[in-house]
């Protein structure tokens, strides 16, 4: 019998902890802009991501990324400000969150996968800009295209 009080001892005191340490050493959850939805990956992002591997020569693997849009806005807040795009890693998943009205704009969802091959959220110019032409500026001076009247 003695035991039995034993182990209902540290069933009731230690499970709790077990479980805690348990909740404590599981990876943390990355948190999405408000109102970010997953979605099925349009077929053009795999051609983005390949012109992006090319200007970068970096490669990385296309079906480790998910996509997110935060549907009908211009922009979305984060820490950093409004964003059009933001990627967002916790070191095993990498996440491409895009402003709905941007989510077929070339240029802002390369610049997102940028991040993904390089790993990192700073803007180097070497791939930003000279490279891959990756920003507002470089992306209208270098294509000609739209952008200004998209709101940069």
């Amino acid at each position: 019998m003695r035991r039995s009080t034993v182990l209902d001892a540290l069933i009731v005191v230690g499970l709790p902890w077990v479980t805690s340490a348990c909740t404590a050493l599981a990876p943390s959850a990355v948190a999405l802009p408000a109102g970010a939805v997953q979605i099925a990956t349009p077929v053009v992002y795999r051609e983005w991501f390949q012109r992006t591997e090319a200007c970068s020569g970096r490669t990385g693997d296309f079906s480790a990324v998910q996509f997110y849009v935060v549907p009908g806005v211009e922009t979305f807040p984060t820490e950093d400000g409004a964003k059009v795009g933001e990627w967002i890693s916790d070191g095993s998943a990498h996440r491409v969150v895009i402003a709905g009205n941007y989510q077929n704009h070339e240029m802002v969802v390369r610049h997102e996968l940028l991040h993904t091959l390089l790993r990192q959220s700073g803007h180097p110019d070497e791939y930003f800009v000279s490279r891959c032409r990756l920003t507002w500026e470089s992306w209208n001076s270098g294509n000609g295209t739209v952008g200004a009247e998209m709101g940069d």
